[in-house]
C-alpha cells in the first residue's frame, strides 16, 4: 500500500528531488511507503539508489512508465551513516557556489555530518541581503535569467540551500578576519548558530572528517 505520493517531474537536480523525498519521509512511520514520480533520467535513478543505500531506506522498485519513473520507497529506522564532510567556500559567485553547496547538501541528505567554512568574500553569502551574481560585464543582464533557469531545474538559491542544510543539521562557520575585511557584522548574518572562528579551529574540524572539499 502506498501511503503518500509526490511528483517531482520537471526537476533534474537530484539534491532537490531527494530533499523533497527526505521531507516527505519525516512524517512517516517505519514501514510506510512513499511513491515518487520523476522524469526518466539515468542520474536521477543512480542518485536515488545511492541515497537509499546510504540512509537505509528501502527502494522497493522502480517502475518505468511513458516519460517518467515511479519509485517506491519504504521508510526504515533512520541511522546516521557515520560519515562526515568539511567544505570550504571562498567565492560568492553564482556559478562558484553550485558545487560546494551541492556536495554539502548531498552529504547531509545521505545522513552524514556536514561542516561548512565561509571565508574571503564568501562571508557575504551568509548575510541577510545576499544576492548571487554571475561574474563579468554581463552579470547584471544574465544573472536573473540564470537564476530562473537554475530554479526551474531544481537549483534553489544559495540561501535556500543553506536553509535546507541547516534543517538537516549542517554546522556553519565564518572566518573572523574575512568578516572584518568585507565589513560583515555578526548582526548581518542570516542564519542562527554560525560560529565565528579562524583557520586553526576549522583545520581541526577538517582533520576529523572523512571528506574535505576546498578551493
Amino acid at each position: 500500500m502506498i501511503d503518500q505520493r509526490i511528483n517531482v517531474r520537471g526537476k533534474s537536480i537530484t539534491t532537490f528531488i531527494v530533499y523533497e523525498i527526505t521531507r516527505a519521509l519525516l512524517g512517516k512511520e517505519p514501514g510506510e511507503v512513499l511513491e515518487v514520480v520523476a522524469d526518466q533520467d539515468e542520474a536521477i535513478r543512480s542518485d536515488i539508489t545511492s541515497w537509499a543505500e546510504a540512509t537505509g531506506h528501502e527502494l522497493l522498485e522502480v517502475v518505468a512508465a511513458e516519460g517518467f519513473d515511479r519509485y517506491l520507497i519504504r521508510k526504515s529506522d533512520e541511522q546516521p551513516n557515520g560519515r562526515s564532510m568539511a567544505v570550504v567556500v571562498s567565492d560568492p559567485g553564482l556559478e562558484e557556489l553550485l558545487s560546494p553547496l551541492g556536495f554539502a547538501l548531498a552529504g547531509a541528505l545521505e545522513g552524514g555530518e556536514v561542516y561548512i567554512f565561509f571565508q574571503g568574500p564568501a562571508v557575504r553569502v551568509l548575510t541577510k541581503r545576499f544576492t548571487p551574481h554571475l561574474k563579468g560585464r554581463w552579470r547584471a543582464m544574465f544573472s536573473p535569467l540564470a537564476r530562473r533557469g537554475l530554479e526551474k531545474a531544481g537549483h534553489v538559491s544559495p540561501h535556500e540551500k543553506l536553509r535546507e542544510l541547516h534543517f538537516l543539521g549542517a554546522k556553519f562557520y565564518v572566518c573572523a578576519p574575512s568578516m572584518a575585511r568585507f565589513k560583515v557584522a555578526k548582526g548581518d548574518l542570516a542564519f542562527p548558530e554560525v560560529q565565528v572562528v579562524e583557520y586553526l579551529t576549522f583545520a581541526d574540524v577538517m582533520a576529523h572528517t572523512d571528506v574535505q572539499l576546498y578551493p
